[in-house]
């Protein structure tokens, strides 16, 4: 297992700014998820850990700078979107391949491949090509040639995006346990915000070149740092009101007014303009005129399943709202919305951070 400590990282093309001074220290052993919407820069970082691209700033490895050395030279293993195997082998070849070129006995070759083969099970694919695997299976020898290098760093660029909804799901949960197996450091890139939740010690949601957040995935959706993380992680996404916090405890907006009594703000706060953010888990529907609570219109339900979504139109918005089955089938057109002000959120609109 290896530490990886990343410094001012600063990556350009010609004169776009990709990453924007990024800092992070990664631990021993942890699986980290970095995340993000396409464009935000999350997959030029992994190249850049990998030497796949050349940025400024310094690489840390398990305390050996680390910055200038070719990726061969990192001791790294890398797990790519396309698998990038290689079709004209078998699975078996596919696997073995980087250990004959760098020159490792035939003996631990074979030893190496027969244990990943059934770490990942494998071993009845050995003798296929790519073309004769499923895209599960194609992901799961890319991923095998990866762990037989022994690397105590693992990396994966949005392995699972070629997979089908049910195959991602199972893989998902079958990379958490190969983890916990091997222990070893993992970097995940993703824009698929449950593989994040579901799968991350600690995930860093990124936004134009920028790490807006680095914490464990239940502080970022309980307590998002920006107006940016609080609506990109969560479904349905966190409805949003603006208006201000009027200096004397309460946030106001239009002839509404919210007591932030229960709300526990991590700066003293102050009057000004201001977002407020509540997920539809943290709004109660009750009767219309109730106390503390804003009146509201249901639009129309949707049934999950488990649950349901309610979507009422409250201060000129949508509001997401969730429910059980039963109260859905039989809920109300005119109707009171309450927010639960301890688990909500509050963002300087200024500054687009957490108050």
């Amino acid at each position: 297992m290896s530490s990886i400590s990343l410094r001012q990282i600063k990556k350009s093309f010609g004169g776009l700014t990709i990453l924007r001074s990024i800092d992070m220290e990664i631990e021993k052993g942890e699986f980290v998820v970095i995340l993000g919407p396409s464009g935000c820069g999350k997959s030029t970082l992994l190249n850049v850990i990998a030497g796949l691209d050349e940025c400024e700033g310094q690489i840390v490895i398990e305390g050996k700078d680390v910055s200038g050395l070719e990726p061969s030279e990192r001791g790294l293993a890398m797990v790519f979107q396309s698998y990038a195997l290689f079709p004209a082998m078998t699975a078996r070849r596919n696997l073995s391949f980087g250990m004959e070129i760098a020159g490792t006995p035939k003996a631990t070759v074979a030893e190496k491949v027969a244990w990943v083969a059934k770490l990942l099970q494998i071993e009845a694919l050995l003798d296929r090509k790519p073309a004769q695997l499923s895209g599960g299976q194609r992901q799961r020898v890319a991923i095998g040639r990866a762990l037989v290098r022994s690397s105590s760093i693992c990396l994966f660029d949005e392995p699972l995006s070629n997979l089908d909804a049910k195959l991602r799901a199972e893989t998902r949960v079958e990379l958490k346990q190969l983890h916990e197996t091997l222990g070893s450091t993992m970097i995940y890139v993703t824009h698929d915000q449950i593989e994040a939740m579901t799968m991350a010690d600690r995930v860093a949601v990124m936004h134009k070149g920028k790490v807006e957040q680095f914490a464990h995935p239940q502080s970022i959706y309980e307590k998002p740092a920006s107006l940016f993380v609080a609506g990109f992680v969560g479904s349905p996404a966190m409805n949003f009101i603006e208006g201000r916090l009027d200096g004397s405890g309460r946030f106001v907006t239009g002839d509404i007014s919210v007591d932030t009594g229960d709300y526990a703000f991590e700066e003293p706060w102050a009057s000004g303009d201001a977002v407020l953010g509540v997920r539809s888990e943290d709004i109660s529907v009750v009767d219309c005129g109730a106390p503390r609570s804003i009146p509201a219109t249901l639009a129309f339900t949707e049934l999950l399943g488990a649950d349901a979504l309610g979507w009422f139109d409250c201060l000129g918005k949508r509001f997401s709202v969730r429910l059980g089955i039963e109260a859905a089938r039989s809920m109300r057109k005119e109707v009171g919305l309450r927010f639960n002000m301890a688990t909500a959120s509050i963002f300087s609109k200024a500054t687009e951070r957490r108050l």
